[in-house]
């Protein structure tokens, strides 16, 4: 026999066996009424007697179990056979039971808390009605909590900052928010809501202002270097130019030098592109989103850098356009002219002579504002794709530098959508070309009149 099947008949057995003694003591209960009742002259009575106590032991038992429901740990249990016995043993065993997975759970939760409490971050759990259900001690420092007058009071009433409160109330934590911290102004903290169990949400903050410092003082070396890079570059290409016109004469004194002063001059062109890149990422970084106000002619700036394409294609490529010519955007017109100038840019350089570029500048899904750049050039690995922004990151090394590209282009396209709250997506298949897709929301779309 199986070891359930021992198992599971043993408590059916124990059960049996229990409702026969119950049952034989009905029986020997009445018999012996009726034996008193019958030397008494009244068997019946005698019977009824009988019942009568049967039934106050039943009531004893049941008072004994209501006073043991209501204080388990105050009263016990009468030891008894029979049903009452079968009864009281099994409440006796879902107590232990009970209490075994009571002190695993205190366990758990003190080890639980232990652990956060020792977190550089903080961490607040909130439940589902946006309510402070417990923090640690890393919380109390970052938000200036306290234990116990905090507990129970909504997180939006502790932390009061308006992008705060819209974070809390939305559906969408795939961001991070940034914001001062309530206890101290210069303190930088970055929150992330991370939703659990049903409708619960952990609340972790983190102290970032030294990140925020370094990111500032690295911004500012590039911006400072690049300015300083800027005169010795100037004064190089002024001798070049200066010597040139020497060299391209046959007879020229610098005939010889034709060759590496083409090779110089087109390096310093390429290091001017590249310090104007580092200079436009810099100021990228610093600038705050832009302003929803300010209408921008997408239109005009579209066929502007189409005309730039063309250019750099020199009518190697065919470069069409298709354009909702009164759909504007709500931004700066400064980054979105380079969020199109370099996609158009990069579909030049990587689509090979006789390739076709394809934009498209319209509404889509019924409310976003949706530029797509669409080329039939060598294409790109999906596992790099997510890569794509990163600075200085190339998909193709020879062919980028072959064609005067910097590889900022694609991380001044990130921070430039950023600003306009947009996404950008790639869709490619290595050989058959890419599609570099940029939604903006419906608010930043305006109409022209």
């Amino acid at each position: 026999m199986a070891q359930g099947e021992t198992s599971g008949s043993a408590p059916n057995r124990r059960m049996r066996s229990a409702w026969l003694t119950e049952f034989r003591r009905l029986l020997l209960s009445l018999a012996l009424g009726w034996l008193v009742g019958w030397t008494l002259e009244a068997p019946h009575l005698g019977m009824a007697t009988a019942l009568l106590l049967l039934m106050g032991f039943h009531l004893r038992q049941l008072y004994c179990l209501a006073l043991w429901s209501q204080q388990p740990q105050r009263s016990e249990l009468p030891d008894s056979a029979g049903i009452w016995g079968v009864i009281f043993e099994a409440l006796y065993e879902t107590q232990r039971r009970a209490r075994g997975r009571k002190r695993k759970l205190a366990s758990i939760l003190s080890e639980f808390q232990a652990s956060t409490a020792a977190l550089p971050d903080g961490a607040v759990v909130v439940s589902p009605r946006g309510e402070i259900a417990w923090f640690n001690s890393a919380a109390q420092t970052l938000f200036g909590l306290r234990s116990p007058q905090d507990i129970g009071n909504r997180v939006n009433n502790l932390i009061r900052d308006p992008g705060f409160s819209r974070y809390v109330d939305g559906q969408n934590y795939a961001e991070d928010l940034h914001l001062p911290s309530p206890m101290d102004p210069q303190t930088t903290l970055s929150l992330r809501l991370i939703p659990y169990g049903n409708g619960q949400r952990l609340l972790i903050a983190r102290d970032v202002s030294e990140s925020r410092r370094l990111d500032r003082m690295r911004r500012d070396f590039v911006a400072n270097a690049s300015h300083e890079l800027r005169t010795p570059l100037t004064v190089l290409a002024g001798y070049v130019d200066m010597m040139r016109p020497e060299a391209v004469k046959a007879d020229g004194p610098l005939a010889p030098w034709a060759a590496p002063l083409d090779e110089m001059r087109r390096q310093l062109t390429r290091m001017e592109t590249l310090l104007e890149d580092l200079l436009k990422l810099a100021r990228l970084e610093a600038e705050t989103p832009a302003p929803r106000g300010d209408a921008v002619d997408m239109p005009d700036v579209i066929e502007s850098s189409l005309a730039e394409a063309r250019q750099l294609s020199a009518g190697s490529h065919e470069i069409d356009a298709e354009l909702d010519s009164g759909l504007m955007l709500n931004g700066r017109q400064s980054e979105l002219q380079s969020i199109v100038g370099n996609l158009l840019s990069n579909a030049v350089r990587y689509t090979p002579e006789g390739g076709r570029i394809h934009l498209r500048w319209a509404v889509e899904s019924g409310d976003e504002a949706v530029l797509r750049v669409a080329d039939s050039g060598i294409g790109i690995d999906p596992e790099v794709i997510p890569r794509l922004t990163e600075r200085f990151y190339r998909v193709d090394v020879g062919r980028s530098r072959a064609s005067g590209g910097t590889g900022l282009g694609l991380a001044i396209v990130k921070h430039a959508l950023e600003h306009h709250e947009g996404t950008l997506d790639v869709e490619s298949t290595p050989g058959q070309g890419s599609v570099f897709i940029c939604r903006f929301p419906s608010y930043r779309i305006s109409r022209a009149e």
